[in-house]
């Protein structure tokens, strides 16, 4: 058996908002969208704290796929999306989650985290769960406020990122 990779047990830290960030997930999303197109069905959005102008998170961008089979992207783009630098994380791996599949993009030293790739059924409703979270976070400053306050708590007392 092989050790999971250090970003796998990178512990959770929140960054001070970064105007990068929309750009990071603008460029990420066309990269997805061209390496998935045959199985793409609402296409690829930057979803998560990053896509939240002006919200402190942790400093990775997280986009999200809209496709007709899970399944038959792993099996067909598998391969693409590594040659690209993404990393599968099996369903086993990826606990709570079993309607999608996953993908983190680590840094060149394989330590840190720099995107995730949630790869969605289509219309499924985490889906819209995603959007509807993203969009009350950009529409509500007081909200952001409070999560971010959130976030910056939990990442302080959690070594499970994935919470």
């Amino acid at each position: 058996m092989t050790e999971p990779p250090a970003w796998a047990h990178e512990k959770p830290h929140i960054a001070a908002p970064d105007p990068a960030w929309a750009a990071r997930g603008a460029a990420l999303c066309a990269r997805v969208a061209s390496l998935l197109t045959p199985w793409l069905v609402d296409g690829v959005v930057h979803v998560g704290s990053t896509s939240v102008p002006g919200l402190a998170a942790k400093p990775v961008v997280d986009v999200m796929a809209s496709v007709r089979d899970v399944d038959e992207v792993v099996t067909s783009a598998g391969a693409a999306l590594s040659a690209d630098g993404w990393s599968y994380v099996p369903p086993s791996l990826d606990v709570g989650a079993p309607y999608r599949r996953f993908f983190v993009l680590p840094d060149s030293t394989a330590e840190h985290r720099l995107a995730h790739l949630h790869v969605l059924p289509a219309n499924h409703p985490r889906w819209h769960a995603q959007l509807t979270f993203r969009d009350a976070l950009r529409a509500d400053p007081s909200l952001a406020a409070q999560y971010a306050d959130l976030k910056r708590r939990l990442a302080t007392s959690e070594t499970d990122r994935e919470r």
